[in-house]
C-alpha cells in the first residue's frame, strides 16, 4: 500500500484555509460599491442635482450685456482654434483663400459648444420670438438661454381682468418650430504667437464690447428641430442627412 498509494508523493500535513464563497462573493459587492461610490463623487453633478443647489440660478442684477461679451470672445478664440481659421492678412482686401471649407466646418459645428455664441431667431412659428439675438449664457436640450443687447426683455399677458408687464432679465428661446443662424469670425481671433493646445487666452475685460457681427464673418442656418439635444450628447452622436420641414 505505501508503494503504490504514498511512495514518491507529496502530502500535505494540514488543510490550507480556504475562504467561503459567500465570503469572497461579499467582498467582490463591497469593492464594487465602493469604486461606484468613488466615481459618483468624481463625476460631474447631474441635471437635477445641479437644479437642487442652485447652480444655474442666474443674479437678475447681473444680466447685462456687456458682462458677457468677455464670454463671447472667449468662444471666438475656441472657434478659432476648433475651425483652425487664419491670421487676418496685414494689409490688402481679404482673398478666397481665407474663407475655410464648409465641408469641413459642419461637422466640427455640429459638436460644438455653443455658449458664448450670438444667436438669432430668423424664423418660428412663434412670431413673437422672430428677431431675438443675444448671447447664449446656456443651453438645454430644448431651449437657448440669452441675454440681449437691451438687457432685459419685456413681454406682455392679458388675462380677463388686468393687462401685466413682466421683465424677464433672461431670454428663453425654445428650439423647437424655430430656424436661428449664428456668425463666425473669418479670421482668427487669437494671437499669432498661440500655438495649439494650449489654454486659451483670457479676454481682456477692458477691450472694446465688439462682437463677431461687427467683423468679417460667416453666417450659418441652424434647424432648431435637428438640434434638440444638449451640448455634451452632441459630442458623441452621429448625425444623419435629414429632409427639412418648412416652417
Amino acid at each position: 500500500m505505501y508503494t503504490s498509494r504514498i511512495k514518491g508523493r507529496q502530502m500535505l500535513l494540514e488543510n490550507p484555509a480556504r475562504e467561503s464563497r459567500a465570503k469572497k462573493e461579499l467582498d467582490e459587492k463591497r469593492a464594487r460599491q465602493k469604486a461606484q461610490k468613488e466615481k459618483k463623487n468624481a463625476k460631474a453633478i447631474g441635471k437635477r442635482e445641479a437644479k437642487e443647489k442652485g447652480v444655474w440660478r442666474f443674479d437678475k442684477t447681473q444680466a447685462k450685456f456687456d458682462l458677457f461679451v468677455p464670454l463671447h470672445h472667449l468662444w471666438l478664440g475656441y472657434m478659432s482654434e476648433l475651425l483652425a481659421l487664419q491670421q487676418p492678412p496685414i494689409a490688402g482686401p481679404s482673398s478666397a483663400q481665407a474663407m475655410p471649407s464648409s465641408s469641413g466646418m459642419h461637422p466640427k459645428l455640429l459638436k460644438a459648444d455653443f455658449h458664448g455664441s450670438i444667436m438669432t431667431v430668423r424664423q418660428s412659428k412663434n412670431p413673437c420670438i422672430v428677431g431675438l439675438s443675444g448671447i447664449v449664457i446656456q443651453e438645454t436640450e430644448n431651449v437657448f438661454k440669452v441675454v440681449t443687447q437691451k438687457d432685459t426683455v419685456k413681454r406682455k399677458i392679458i388675462t380677463d381682468y388686468q393687462t401685466k408687464l413682466f421683465t424677464d432679465h433672461f431670454t428663453v428661446i425654445p428650439k423647437e418650430n424655430s430656424i436661428f443662424s449664428f456668425a463666425v469670425p473669418l479670421y482668427s481671433t487669437l494671437p499669432s504667437s498661440y500655438k495649439q493646445n494650449e489654454p486659451l487666452p483670457v479676454p481682456d475685460p477692458h477691450a472694446p464690447k465688439m462682437t463677431v457681427l461687427q467683423a468679417p464673418h460667416i453666417e450659418f442656418e441652424l434647424h432648431g428641430n435637428q438640434f434638440r439635444f444638449r451640448s455634451a450628447d452632441r459630442a458623441g452622436r452621429k448625425f444623419k442627412h435629414k429632409e427639412t420641414i418648412e416652417l
